[in-house]
């Protein structure tokens, strides 16, 4: 059974479980030790570490989170998709996460696992990713530093080279950094990442990668304005330092729309987001 039919239908039992009547000598009931959060979003582009999901076109993603006060969570995040391979002929990437964060003083630690999966596609489009992030404050500034860590596995591996393709299982490192910080007496928060991979130097059996050219760098910089209430409006600068040169090789992968020679997916862009949370 694909994790995407496993995911909906844990998520459909969480959801239909009936909570327990409330004490009728009680006036108040206590807080509950589980909450519910999570975010629909409209963007411009859908961009994972630098490369557009959706052929340099819009995205409508969604997310979900159950967390418990134990610091355990479950969640999952949704999008549409288009271009860059085939993503083994779906259109649509369906993430689970599981994870634990805890509080040590003024900093966060998060540590988890993610599947990413494509529903209706090959099952060797599918990839499994740890996590680290460790959060904390240095003066109005909140920052978090990252470490990804993809196992060694099918989808990872560098099916362009075809004479050794079959069998091959790659692993891929992915280390970030992010910031953001309020900017007094307004809605405004500025925002920053930096992002460096490294993996397979190649397309996976499915013409996708997550570190397309072996290793590269990522970064963006924008805001986050708060509209009104739970409604944000988002603007970032994105790019990367992959050169035509260096992407060759993944045409017409790597091309908008798939033509041979057309504009590459990880040119800059700036993208524009509007989210409603929840």
């Amino acid at each position: 059974m694909r994790f995407s039919t496993i995911l909906l239908g844990g998520l459909s039992l969480v959801a239909a479980t009936p909570a327990f009547a409330q004490d009728s000598g009680s006036e108040t009931a206590p807080p509950s030790p589980v909450t519910v959060s999570g975010s629909v979003a409209i963007l411009t582009d859908y961009r994972l570490r630098g490369v557009s999901q959706t052929n340099k076109n819009a995205a409508i993603q969604g997310a979900l989170t159950i967390a418990h006060d134990s610091g355990f969570y479950i969640g999952t995040f949704a999008s549409n998709l288009a271009g860059w391979g085939t993503f083994g002929g779906a259109n649509m990437e369906l993430d689970g996460i599981v994870g634990y964060k805890h509080s040590y003083g003024n900093a966060t630690a998060d540590v988890g696992v993610t599947w990413y999966t494509y529903p209706g596609g090959s099952s060797e489009s599918d990839v499994v990713e740890l996590f680290g992030r460790l959060s904390g404050t240095a003066g109005p500034a909140n920052l978090t530093a990252g470490v990804y860590y993809a196992p060694k596995q099918t989808s990872l591996g560098n099916f362009s080279n075809t004479s050794y393709s079959r069998g091959q299982r790659w692993d891929n490192l992915y280390l970030t950094g992010d910031g953001t910080v309020g900017i007094p007496s307004t809605p405004i928060t500025a925002k920053a990442h930096i992002g460096y991979s490294k993996g397979n130097p190649g397309l996976g059996p499915n013409g996708t990668s997550l570190s397309p050219t072996g290793e590269y760098w990522d970064w963006s910089l924008g805001a986050d304005v708060a509209v009104y209430k739970n409604i944000t409006l988002g603007v970032a600068y994105i790019d990367t330092d992959i050169t035509r040169a260096e992407s060759a090789y993944l045409q017409p992968n790597f091309s908008k729309g798939q033509v041979p020679g057309g504009a590459s997916i990880a040119d800059a862009t700036v993208l524009f987001s509007l989210t409603a949370a929840f």
